[in-house]
């Protein structure tokens, strides 16, 4: 039931991957917070991934944050992103990795993915696979206390609204939740708010922050794309939710592990996403 809305009542907590900003945790923190953002998305710092941070690394990673007063949204994990055909362990023993990297920064997130398959292979194919190793992941997530945020990203086998459901709820776990992703979305042919957010609001946890061209797939600031965000951010305020916006550009440079922006960019993107919610009364922090 969507609650009533009363201008000013909804704050959201702004955050965003500080590797699309800059390899420097520093000037991550520095033009996050100077965008008005309280937390940052951690997927690399100084150039490697967290997954693959020493203890040391971490160690030196929290300083950084807790100099600076900055939370850790989420681990932003490359879990998942790899081929069904690896080994269940594979990604089981990625997984303690990142949680130990988000137990160190203290965050209860840790965002992966539902695995790619090998060309020209059906998704229907590798569902049993998939679900197998998700529930194994969900069962290491469940002993150490952290959430789950699948990603819709595209080429996944969670990359339609029906699989994403499909994985969520055959894996039955309340430590795997949905991380929603609008411009993925558009770029396997869904409009996200008409075709995904009354089937998947009852899991959405997480909302990442970008836009999507339907017929070229360019990545666009939130709001000049097909990826529906203003519909998606009106339905979230009404329905009450009260968690992370997480900007994630992509507006530079994307590959297979992620994306970059540039601090230009990226200040572009942002200011994208407060027009929007300015214009329907959200507040960010």
């Amino acid at each position: 039931m969507s609650t009533p809305f009363t201008e000013g009542s909804t704050t959201w907590t702004l955050t965003g991957f500080g590797d699309e900003i800059d390899k420097d945790p520093v000037v991550q923190v520095a033009v996050l917070q100077a965008l008005g953002a309280s937390h940052i998305e951690v997927r690399s710092a100084w150039g490697t991934n967290i997954v693959e941070l020493s203890a040391e690394q971490l160690d030196a990673l929290a300083a950084v944050f807790a100099e600076r007063g900055m939370g850790v949204s989420a681990i932003a994990s490359p879990i998942g992103k790899v081929d069904v055909g690896l080994s269940v362990e594979h990604e089981v023993t990625r997984l303690g990795a990142a949680i130990a990297a988000a137990h160190r920064l203290d965050s209860r997130y840790i965002r992966l993915f539902s695995f790619y398959r090998a060309e020209g292979t059906d998704a229907a194919s590798i569902r049993d696979g998939v679900l197998t190793r998700m529930r194994a992941l969900a069962d290491l997530a469940e002993r150490e206390g952290v959430i789950l945020l699948h990603e819709n990203e595209k080429d996944i086998y969670g990359d339609t609204p029906e699989r994403v459901l499909d994985v969520i709820e055959s894996v039955g776990s309340a430590n795997l939740r949905v991380a929603w992703d609008n411009a993925n979305f558009v770029q396997v042919g869904v409009t996200p708010f008409t075709d995904a957010y009354a089937m998947l609001r009852p899991h959405f946890e997480y909302l990442q922050v970008k836009d999507a061209v339907a017929a070229t797939s360019a990545v666009v600031p939130a709001g000049e794309g097909d990826g529906q965000l203003l519909e998606t951010l009106t339905a979230l305020r009404d329905d009450g939710y009260s968690g992370f916006a997480s900007l994630e550009p992509h507006l530079a440079d994307v590959t297979a592990m992620g994306g970059f922006s540039g601090p230009s960019a990226f200040g572009r993107a942002a200011r994208a996403f407060a027009a929007l919610t300015n214009q329907l009364g959200i507040s960010t922090k």
